[in-house]
């Protein structure tokens, strides 16, 4: 089989129905029997363990991990994106960002990054796209919140007195916003409320986000968020839209349209999930695996993907 019928075989899931995360810690990721697998040590005991690279969108690398270029060749024929973080799927200096390494070696059409380009320079219409990603990011909490069962369990409802009150002020705001600068201020009053809301629906107690915070709150809510910027990453690297040119966050960094894409799920699934799991008392695998089902469940790359293609469609001049 050539590179690129192996690359279109392994490409035969959408990105958007793929149904695996990895993050893993203290392995090796290599290429074993033709699979790439991950190699763990216990005492004097080895063990592989398969990764469906065709059914996998992210693998993110933590502490004590290394991986071998015959296995980054496979997982760049499969389109899967690579991170390397900290511990706990966290950066390891606080500063720091995920590194992705995306595949180059790809012939895919360029319709969505010239129609992006073509706004991009026009601070104007960049400022709209910043609007609209917004618009949906309230929307797709909305239609969760709507119908999400675990969130209900725990009184997280989106027709709350409080929760309603703080999305239409946000939403009227957003139409008024008159600089990207208003409108990462009117992000983030927005965000500090939704919190408030969460942690007093659930009687959680007092909370200050700290992304150095060592309460496990805190922790769930780094961890879930670069779940997302997976996810954001991975949307972007489909559609072939550069990283760089982001519409709301600091746009003198590299990976900044990650951060955009990613708020479309953050507030919507990884905050009211991280709560919750850190109010059961859950470990890292299981909020692991609760927002890895939530954001399945609830098609959140489909979503970034089609916020994306409105976007470009929108203001776009292929």
């Amino acid at each position: 089989m050539s590179l690129i019928e192996e690359s279109s075989h392994l490409k035969a899931i959408l990105h958007s129905k793929r149904a695996n995360i990895y993050y893993l810690e203290h392995c090796r990721v290599l290429v074993h029997g033709g699979r790439v697998e991950y190699l763990t040590q216990d005492q004097d005991k080895q063990a592989y363990w398969n990764i469906p690279i065709a059914n996998t969108t992210v693998i993110l690398l933590g502490t004590g991990t290394s991986i071998t270029q015959a296995a980054v060749r496979m997982l760049a024929a499969a389109g899967v994106m690579i991170g390397f973080c900290g511990g706990g799927g966290t950066p390891l200096f606080a500063a720091s960002e995920v590194e992705w390494l995306s595949p180059q070696s790809e012939y895919r059409p360029t319709e969505y990054v010239q129609n992006w380009l073509s706004f991009w320079g026009e601070p104007d219409k960049r400022l709209k796209a910043a609007k609209l990603m917004q618009i949906h990011r309230v929307e797709y909490l909305k239609a969760i919140w709507q119908k999400e069962t675990l969130f209900h369990e725990y009184g997280i409802y989106v027709d709350d007195h409080q929760m309603e009150t703080t999305l239409r002020r946000l939403t009227n705001e957003l139409n008024d916003a008159d600089s990207t600068q208003t409108l990462l201020q009117i992000e983030a009053r927005a965000t500090k409320a939704i919190y408030a809301y969460v942690a007093s629906s659930i009687d959680y107690g007092e909370f200050t986000r700290d992304q150095a915070g060592s309460d496990w709150a805190n922790i769930f809510l780094n961890h879930g968020n670069y779940l997302a910027y997976g996810l954001a990453a991975s949307a972007l690297w489909v559609l072939g839209i550069p990283h760089g040119f982001a519409v709301m966050h600091g746009k003198t960094r590299r990976g900044a349209l990650v951060f955009d894409v990613a708020d479309l799920v953050k507030d919507a699934i990884v905050l009211p999930t991280a709560f919750i799991c850190a109010l059961r008392g859950d470990r890292e695998q299981e909020f692991r695996d609760t927002v890895v089902g939530l954001l399945t469940n609830h098609k959140a790359l489909d979503r970034m993907i089609e916020s994306l293609k409105t976007i470009c469609t929108e203001f776009g001049n292929p």
